[in-house]
């Protein structure tokens, strides 16, 4: 007889819940919602689309991995890393200055086909490649994406943006937006505020959410300094709701770029170690 919890740990974990739980549960729930609502908002435009998706991205993948996920204590959100390699995609699929539309579509389509690679790649019990990537070789990759984004998000910070094919046609074009007078002085203020209560809580407060309290600080400054009118662009207002749970479409000539682009960024999107599966409830799997 097949035990459901082995591929469900979800089962398994609610028929453990104990009702005490429960108290310390909400509030971790409510603090990890309120960071994860403007940390996905954020790497959803890292990836080039729109705020939203990475709102309704986050809830779904929380929602899956308490029902399949094999880990109690694995903390899951949205990824950093992986935004310049969608955004990268997206960009050589599309082109820059797509449609959002287009850019959600092929998106998902990407996520759905790194998803298989997951799945296969967990029946086959191909963890055991994670071992052959050496150390060094990690911090590079690490490093090169920090950098990346680091480069990527400086000219929003400075509020303006740049076009350019790569981290050192970006760069220079940054450079030349520097000299060419488009920084705005309001976003560059309102953005150095924000790193400012983010570094200096982290130094002498730790335990408070230096990335909550900057964005809690930042949304009364917006309307008291009327920001928006001296250049600084918002999000604006949201859809309400989810949107309708649709089959994403794309051309077979985007087939290989988004294959391509899911070979590249399964490993570093996996959660788990791939040569477990099924995965055992209610216990962390070993490597």
């Amino acid at each position: 007889m097949i035990d459901i919890r082995g591929w469900v740990p979800g089962v398994g974990a609610i028929a453990s819940y104990k009702a005490s739980w429960l108290p310390r549960d909400l509030v971790a729930g409510i603090v990890l919602t309120t960071l994860l609502v403007p940390q996905g908002m954020a790497y959803a435009e890292l990836a080039g689309l729109p705020a939203i998706t990475g709102l309704y991205t986050s809830i779904l993948c929380l929602l899956a991995y308490a029902v399949f996920g094999p880990s109690r204590i694995l903390v899951l959100g949205p990824d950093s890393s992986l935004g310049p390699m969608i955004a990268t995609v997206l960009v050589g699929a599309l082109g820059a200055g797509a449609e959002p539309g287009e850019a959600v579509a092929l998106a998902s389509t990407l996520g759905l086909l790194v998803g298989i690679l997951l799945v296969l790649s967990g029946v086959a019990k191909l963890g055991f490649l994670a071992d052959l990537l050496s150390h060094p070789t990690q911090l590079g990759y690490l490093n090169g994406l920090a950098l990346t984004i680091l480069l990527g998000q400086l000219p929003k910070l400075f509020g303006f943006s740049v076009e350019g094919d790569g981290l050192v046609a970006e760069t220079r074009a940054f450079v030349e937006g520097l000299a060419d007078g488009k920084t705005v002085p309001a976003a560059l203020a309102i953005g150095v505020f924000g790193l400012a209560v983010i570094l200096a809580l982290r130094q002498w407060a730790p335990k408070v959410p230096g990335v909550l309290m900057a964005v809690v600080l930042s949304i009364p400054a917006v309307a008291i300094f009327g920001l928006q009118e001296r250049g600084v662009d918002l999000v604006g207002a949201l859809p309400q709701g989810f949107p309708p749970f649709t089959v994403p479409s794309f051309s077979v000539s985007d087939l290989g770029i988004l294959a391509g682009g899911a070979l590249t960024g399964f490993p570093a999107a996996a959660p788990i170690p791939l040569g477990t599966w099924p995965p055992v409830g209610g216990r962390q799997p070993a490597g």
